[in-house]
């Protein structure tokens, strides 16, 4: 990344629609937009020349032909996104005429933006912090409404706050640590080693707390992968409409319609869940089929839950059993599904199973049981009820990673301490646990760090 280039990139999604907004970000923003836009109206300004956050009315040329009419939006650092010059075009939302006024605007001197880079560049330039920064992203993916809350309070800043209460905790406690290095002769009094200990004994409790909400800050932000599974017709695909709340699948009473896997999203009591329906597990008939169950097998290693749907309305069969047995060890559900028909498959189905699965009884066709399947996962995947205020602080993955690390290097300054170690090994492990901490809002940083973590961003965020 060049801090000093303008970029420009779409900032709307791609396809047809009513707008699409091209956003310019750089030193030379107003003056690329300049070339760019037309003012049209005797009230409309070149961006150069207009007072900042104001909008005029224009047109883009390239070439001296109209490619569009748009509105501009003029905003000044460093009261932007970025702390930088924007420009923001918005045109009408056609993939051709957005696309074409975006290489207009490369061709008045800006580059395209890298994913992500806006936001590294707020937090560059001292916008956002790291954690924050990652918050945009959450925002942009989020599919409940709790998901949606946890990551506003992220990018309010509530996690960077105490992460930050910490890391000035852990720095007082260095700082009186190398003070005594300085001035060796004289010794740590017992009410000062009490204080430090307890200040680390805090911090160490207090990121053992933070590392407990790693596991529903992972389920907030990606979801859970589920798997509906069982033999042919059994009703996986209707199960799948059912939950969506819209048919997604084709539901047909010949065995092995669904011929691939089909993944979709549902909000299940606050947990977005990722839906896969799968191909039929049996003897594939064809060489289409063979590919379809292939493909399903595939999904189901990465799947964290696996709805084992089975046909009430026939005893069990061959082919239930070995299913049953071959996804014993994963975390399961057992569906009794065509509950309106007359029931041959018999509770006592369960015995075939080691570890007591949940069973639920549906009918996919009406929905019924449809609501207590719903309790069931939420059950199975989230311990004790979802609140707005667990939010606030839920960790990600590299948050989780940082803490454990700087945990582990807090506890062993704090035994050295006790052990009346050396100073100097204290305040090295001490120096690593901060710089750890440091590295969830961004005050520790390198450039592969920064890059993992904007490279997921989308282009023109």
């Amino acid at each position: 990344m060049h801090p000093d280039d303008t970029i420009a990139a779409i900032a709307t999604p791609l396809g047809e629609g009513g707008l699409a907004v091209i956003r310019i970000s750089g030193v030379r923003a107003l003056a690329v937009a300049d070339q760019a836009f037309t003012p049209v109206g005797e009230n409309s300004r070149k961006p150069s020349a207009a007072d900042s956050h104001t909008i005029h009315y224009g047109k883009v040329l390239r070439a001296g032909k109209q490619v569009d009419e748009v509105l501009c939006a003029v905003m000044r650092a460093p009261r932007t996104f970025t702390r930088e010059d924007i420009v923001e075009i918005t045109c009408h939302g056609g993939i051709l005429a957005t696309k074409t006024v975006l290489d207009t605007v490369l061709e008045c001197g800006a580059r395209l933006a890298l994913p992500g880079e806006f936001t590294q560049r707020a937090f560059l330039n001292g916008r956002l912090d790291l954690a924050q920064a990652e918050a945009v992203a959450d925002l942009i993916h989020s599919r409940t409404e709790l998901a949606l809350t946890a990551a506003n309070e992220q990018l309010a800043g509530k996690l960077s706050q105490r992460i930050n209460q910490l890391r000035d905790e852990l720095m007082l406690t260095l700082a009186h640590i190398e003070a005594h290095i300085d001035f060796p002769e004289e010794d740590i009094a017992p009410d000062t080693r009490a204080a430090l200990e307890g200040r680390m004994e805090r911090g160490i409790e207090f990121m053992t707390e933070l590392l407990r909400t790693a596991n529903e800050g992972q389920i907030l932000r990606r979801g859970i992968r589920a798997a509906i599974i069982g033999r042919p017709n059994a009703g996986k695909s209707s199960l799948l409409n059912q939950l969506l709340g819209h048919d997604r699948a084709i539901v047909s009473h010949i065995a092995g319609t669904t011929r691939d896997t089909i993944e979709e999203t549902a909000n299940v009591r606050g947990i977005p869940v990722v839906f896969i329906d799968t191909a039929g597990l049996r003897e594939a008939k064809d060489e289409i089929e063979s590919e379809g169950i292939r493909r399903s097998r595939e999904s189901l290693t990465k799947a964290e839950l696996i709805l084992h749907v089975l046909d009430a309305s026939e005893p069990l069969q061959d082919e239930d059993e070995k299913l049953l047995a071959e996804f014993a060890a994963k975390k399961r559900i057992l569906v009794r599904n065509k509950i309106d028909l007359p029931i041959k498959l018999t509770s006592d189905f369960r015995l075939q199973t080691s570890d007591s699965p949940p069973a639920v009884d549906v009918c996919s066709k009406t929905g019924v049981g449809l609501e207590q399947l719903k309790d069931a996962i939420k059950s199975l995947v989230w311990s004790g009820s979802i609140t707005a205020e667990m939010a606030q602080v839920t960790i990600n993955s590299r948050h989780q990673d940082a803490l454990r690390r700087a945990s582990e290097s807090v506890r062993l300054a704090l035994d050295a301490l006790r052990a009346d170690a050396s100073l100097e090994f204290v305040a090295l492990d001490l120096r690593q646990g901060i710089a750890a901490v440091g590295e969830i809002v961004g005050k520790t940083t390198t450039e592969d760090l920064l890059d993992a973590v904007f490279s997921q961003f989308c282009l023109g965020k």
